[in-house]
């Protein structure tokens, strides 16, 4: 599996940083994806639907750490570059671990 595009749409907001979109493939496309400051950095987190108990499930996200990452590195390598296109960049992002272990449970946002 490879991603044949990734498109960055940064945002002004207190903790949401760009929501993205990714594609598999050159056929199949996760977007709602998002890019969140977190207490250390910044994270991704996979798009999620909040249910009925208030908690959050994602409804896509990788199924292991090597997925994660490679996902991870492109989403913010094309972040950077975006970010640098916009005058914005102040070197490369300082990321961190996402908060959940769980891969199926997203951070309440």
């Amino acid at each position: 599996m490879q991603i044949t595009e990734v498109k960055v749409f940064p945002v002004q907001e207190e903790r949401l940083k760009a929501y993205v979109s990714i594609t598999l493939d050159a056929s199949f496309v996760v977007r709602d994806i998002k890019i969140i400051q977190g207490h250390t950095g910044l994270f991704v987190a996979m798009p999620s639907k909040k249910r009925k108990d208030g908690q959050f499930r994602d409804i896509a996200h990788p199924l292991n750490q090597e997925t994660r990452a490679m996902i991870e590195d492109q989403i913010f390598g094309a972040y950077e570059k975006e970010l640098e296109a916009l005058g914005q960049s102040d070197g490369p992002v300082k990321r961190q671990k996402s908060p959940s272990n769980n891969p199926g449970d997203s951070e309440n946002f």
